[in-house]
């Protein structure tokens, strides 16, 4: 015993030293490999039973359980049936002894070393292991401890992580499922006897006037008075032990309904149960109690209270996530609605001591979040369901959701309400495309709601009516997290831009469903602002500096500022709009879009022409980027119009374009005086893309004879003007071009004056190269090879890359050989070599551009580029892949294992000679194959790159693959099939065994599977005895048991199915065979 007392001792200063701030990283190790060896010698486990018996050393009892843990996940099978017995006997009784003073941790930790136990030997070597557990919750004195064992049963049970072997991972699932009925009885036992016996001795409060909450839409969702009553009853005020056994109670309950089925026997008592606790997460009084009595006791309890709201919330979220349900389980599915409902109702209760908000504001913040993701649950999962039974009320649904959404607290919560409703916005829509017979009973059903969505929504984004909440949102900051997921495929956003954006999404929707009514609503709130806008011209005065806008009391400052915020904001709108007009609706809402189009014609105009944007204020900082954005804003909402303008002119080309004509030249009127480098570069680049819009999408014939034209004309090819910066040069290039490019619509080809055009694309590409073009002439270079920087290189490798993606037919075959050649050249080994081993230099952009150049070329279809292919190949195989084989560094690998796809891909018949006659000859096509070694070298560099550590690369490669086998029968082929074919499926095996790329599971299957479905007989007659007479680690009998168990099946999901069962249990027995004591004989 002294030897025991000693170590434990010595045990606890080596842990006090390990944590000490003072001690060495050298000595941390040293301890470290100490103790490791102390854990690994059979029979450490008695001196920690003693220690753990002994000491009060949180550090020393966290490591003995952690032996304890290593030796019954890693090694118990062999450990001596004895001491096992000693084990499961002496770690209960240690827990009931001292479950009441260990630290929670300690505690929490001893239960999950007793529930590993339970894991590898209930019921066959510890029978009583769940027995005890019932036992533990029926016996009051120790119930929150069986609960605490019952939830990491659930835990580590059900879903086990630890390696088991297939088999008893479905034993165990089976187990629990038939204690399943008993544990939920034992829990809505346990809640409502502690909900009974507390309501008993509730006080009830006088009915106030504002009490009848049980009223007509409540009784509607209930069906039933009695159900109304019983959620009416006062909250229990609960005791801190009874608190704390709810809440275990309520977190065993979330954790089952994560993996038990949906069933009878959840019972409606049950429900009822968890729904009286979810009362507790809306209930404000809790917090008023706590703020009058005052104590930090009372107001702890109140937090504690709040939490049983949100556990009880978890529960339901469970189960209201689960999309398959049985026939049986519906009807208990429609209570557990409107019993939430019947909350929901409660929390946006208006009365006279709180408005909807503040009763919000006080709830905590977790509830809420909780019960905005019932909401979403429900609309997203259940609502058609729901939708058809007449006994719910969907329509009172929406107004409560209303009511939720448009007082939510916090904005984040703000935001998920409105994903809520574009779920339901969506789900209508789909819905009456679906049914378009019955479309307008549909709409008329619930047009109320959306126009009452749509108004709110428009006013949450106006300044006008909610300033104080949008002063709060960052404009400035962008945003990394939030990945906008659709226009313009902007990654970041602003706090704000995100708001406007999200809600503009809204708008859309209702406009898709309700389009009249959108426009009618939006456009006389547009209409107001425009009018202050328009209105300034009349305060602009000349000053001796340029033009000053006379408004300077702080009071209007202040006014103009929110007008102009909300007039930048209801301009998107407008935008975002613009597609509602167009295609099979253009006719019946012309004159609707008409109005909007004129309208942003003449704002823009207006802009332009009294100069708003250089305009000075009396708050610059402010109202200076107001007015800039606005005349940005404007030129952006007429770009959305340009598919409007098109279809326009196709309509009215014969007929009368006057009105047409107009609009497109003053269009043009308003962006040229802004394409200048004086001007701000926001309403520059909107001016811009405008221009781009107008000369692409509507391209009318009288465009390139408007002098405003003719204007950016001259202005870009003018060399003595101050260039614009390069994102606006190359947009105004790009609009310049296509004009002259692409066709006239509505015009035969022979209206088209191509020739004038040509001559003049000729003379504005010979104004844009000038400067280019006399480098050649002003080099005089030296005969010997000049070295470039790096990233002159580069943009050189874009430039050509540019080129050969768009010109490689116009440039012709001579000139492309050169190019190619002189880069095969100027890429020798060396050179490779140097630019590769930087990682992620520019030296590796550089040959990444180039192989980018290449893969370009080998898809060019006919025979122009073929001969190429040879030292194509020669310079991946032999040159840039030697060098990057063995480098874990991902660069250049992605780009050369896509050009050699691309190879295999665009030029099949360079290694497989297919010949129409040979096939019909001998009935099955065995094709002639040239270039074997090359081939086979390319293959052998993918089965390569199945062994590196790099996942995406692995994706990538795989990808390919498959696609080569969809596409052209890889895996067919005779040289695949008889002499790679088993060792990729090998690789693939060997990968899932070793878990290195896990999250590909399911693609490395399907892969096995198509390789392995060429020859069935030869997978599983040579094939698999093979591979499991290679494995290490396992004897013959666990290789005969391995085979037994992978079933003969042919079909995809069974195969799959064998094939994780194979490597889940060749891991499970490699895993219990080292946990054998050194020289065990094995039978």
């Amino acid at each position: 015993m002294a030897s025991e007392e000693a170590s434990l001792r010595a045990l606890e200063s080596l842990m006090t030293e390990f944590f000490h701030n003072c001690t060495t990283n050298e000595r941390k190790r040293e301890i470290e490999e100490l103790l490791n060896n102390f854990a690994q010698q059979i029979g450490a486990w008695r001196f920690c039973l003693y220690f753990l018996s002994s000491t009060r050393n949180d550090y020393v009892m966290m490591y003995s359980l952690t032996v304890f843990e290593n030796l019954i996940n890693k090694m118990w099978l062999g450990v001596p049936s004895q001491d096992k017995m000693e084990i499961r006997s002496c770690l209960p009784k240690l827990l009931l002894a001292h479950h009441k003073t260990l630290p929670y941790f300690i505690r929490n930790k001893l239960c999950k070393v007793i529930v590993d136990i339970g894991r590898q030997d209930w019921p066959m070597f510890y029978h009583d292991f769940f027995t005890n557990i019932l036992q533990l919750i029926q016996s009051p004195v120790t119930t929150p401890l069986g609960l605490i064992m019952l939830k990491t049963t659930s835990e580590e049970l059900a879903c086990p992580r630890e390696d088991l072997s297939v088999a008893r991972k479905e034993e165990l699932r089976k187990l629990l499922l038939d204690q399943v009925q008993t544990v939920l009885g034992l829990l809505t036992g346990i809640l409502e006897s502690i909900w009974d016996k507390h309501s008993a001795t509730a006080a009830t409060p006088p009915p106030s006037p504002t009490s009848g909450e049980s009223g007509d839409l409540l009784s509607s969702l209930l069906q039933s008075p009695s159900a109304a009553k019983l959620l009416n009853q006062p909250i229990p005020i609960l005791d801190t032990e009874s608190e704390y056994i709810c809440s275990l109670a309520l977190e065993c309950l979330a954790h089952l309904f994560s993996w038990i089925p949906l069933s009878t026997s959840i019972t409606p008592s049950l429900l009822t149960t968890i729904f009286h606790f979810a009362r507790f997460g809306c209930d404000t009084r809790v917090r008023k109690m706590t703020s009058v009595n005052g104590s930090s006791q009372n107001s702890v309890l109140g937090q504690e209270r709040g939490r049983l709201g949100v556990l009880a919330m978890s529960c339901i979220n469970e189960l209201m996530s689960k999309n398959c349900v049985p026939m049986e389980f519906e009807e208990y599915l429609l209570r557990m609605f409107q019993q939430t409902f019947y909350l929901l109702q409660k929390i946006t209760k208006e009365n006279n001591a709180h408005t909807v908000k503040s009763r919000l504001e006080e709830l905590d913040e977790s509830y809420i979040e909780k019960f905005t993701d019932f909401l979403r649950l429900f609309v997203s999962v259940h609502l058609r369901r729901i939708e058809s039974y007449s006994q719910f009320p969907v329509v009172e649904f929406l107004a409560l959701l209303f009511k939720y959404t448009f007082h939510q607290p916090t904005h984040e919560g703000y935001f998920s309400c409105l994903d809520i409703w574009t779920l339901f916005l969506d789900y209508l829509t789909s819905k009456i495309k679906s049914r378009l017979a019955d479309k307008e009973a549909v709409l008329n059903r619930y047009e109320d709601a959306l126009v009452l969505l749509l108004t709110e929504v428009l006013n949450r984004i106006q300044f006008r009516y909610n300033q104080a909440q949008l002063e709060e949102l960052d404009d400035e900051t962008l945003d990394d997290d939030v990945r906008s997921r659709v226009e313009q495929g902007q990654l970041q956003q602003t706090e704000w831009q995100r708001y406007l954006r999200q809600s503009l999404e809204v708008v859309a929707k209702v406009m898709e469903l309700l389009p009249t009514h959108a426009f009618s609503t939006l456009f006389p709130v547009l209409q107001d602002n425009l009018e202050v806008y328009l209105g300034l011209q009349q305060f602009v005065v000349t000053s001796g500096t340029g033009h000053r806008l006379n408004i300077t009391a702080e009071n209007d400052c202040r006014r103009l500022h929110c007008s102009l915020r909300d007039l930048s904001s209801l301009l998107q709108a407008v935008g975002r709009l613009a597609e509602y007009f167009i295609g099979d609706v253009f006719a019946a809402r012309f004159n609707d879009a008409l109005t909007v189009v004129e309208r942003l014609v003449k704002v823009t105009l207006y802009g332009s022409q009294i100069k708003l944007y250089n305009i000075e204020t009396a708050v610059p900082s402010v109202l200076k980027p107001d007015l800039i954005d606005v005349h940005a804003q404007s030129l952006a909402a007429l770009q959305a119009y340009a598919h409007w303008l098109a279809q326009f002119y196709s309509e009215v080309h014969r007929q009368n374009p006057g009105q047409f004509i107009s609009l497109v030249s003053t269009t043009l009127e308003a962006i040229t005086p802004l394409i200048s480098s004086k001007v701000q570069e926001k309403l520059l680049l909107s001016a811009c893309h405008l221009l781009v819009s107008l000369a692409t999408t509507v391209r009318p014939v009288f465009l390139i004879s408007i002098p405003a034209v003719q204007k950016v004309f001259n202005r870009i090819t003018d060399t003595s003007a101050q260039q614009l910066p390069d994102k606006a040069q190359v947009l105004v290039c790009r609009a310049l071009s296509n004009v002259l490019l692409l066709p006239w619509p509505n015009l035969p080809e022979s209206e088209q004056q191509w020739a004038v055009r040509s001559t003049n694309h000729a003379s504005l590409i010979s104004a844009l190269t000038r400067e280019y073009r006399q480098l050649k002439s002003n080099a005089i270079l030296p005969q010997r090879k000049v070295q470039l920087e790096d990233n002159v290189t580069d943009e050189m490798l874009s430039f050509f890359l540019t080129l050969f993606q768009g010109l490689r037919v116009q440039m012709g075959v001579p000139f492309t050989e050169q190019i190619i050649q002189t880069f095969l050249n100027m890429f020798t080994r060396e050179q490779l070599a140097e630019s590769i081993l930087h990682e992620g230099s520019t030296g590796c952009r550089v040959v990444e551009k180039f192989l980018k150049i290449l893969q370009v070329v080998v898809q060019e279809p006919g025979q122009v580029f073929k001969p190429f292919l040879p030292s194509v190949i020669s310079l991946c195989m032999e040159q840039v892949y030697p060098i990057i084989a063995e480098r874990s560094s991902p660069d250049v690998k992605a780009e050369l294992f896509e050009l050699l796809f691309r190879v295999l891909h665009h030029n099949w018949r360079y290694f497989f000679k297919s010949s129409v006659l040979a096939s019909v000859q001998r009935g099955v096509a065995e094709e002639q194959m040239e270039n074997e070694a090359q081939f086979s070298a390319i293959m052998q560099a993918f089965g390569q790159s199945f062994l590196q550590p790099d996942i995406h690369l692995f994706k990538q490669n795989l990808f390919y693959l498959e696609t080569l086998n969809t596409k052209q029968k890889l895996y067919h082929k005779k040289i695949f099939r008889t002499t790679m074919l088993f060792q990729f499926v090998n690789v693939l095996l060997q990968v899932l065994v070793h878990k290195s790329h896990d999250l590909l599971q399911e693609e490395i299957g399907i892969a096995t599977y198509n390789m392995a479905s060429v020859d069935f007989d030869g997978f599983y007659s040579a094939f698999l005895p093979e591979f499991l007479a290679s494995c290490d680690g396992v004897d013959s009998n666990q290789k005969n048991v391995l085979g037994r168990n992978f079933k003969m099946d042919r079909d995809l999901p069974s195969f799959t199915q064998n094939v994780h069962r194979l490597v889940n249990d060749l891991r499970y027995y490699r895993l219990c065979n080292d946990s054998l004591p050194p020289g065990t004989v094995k039978l």
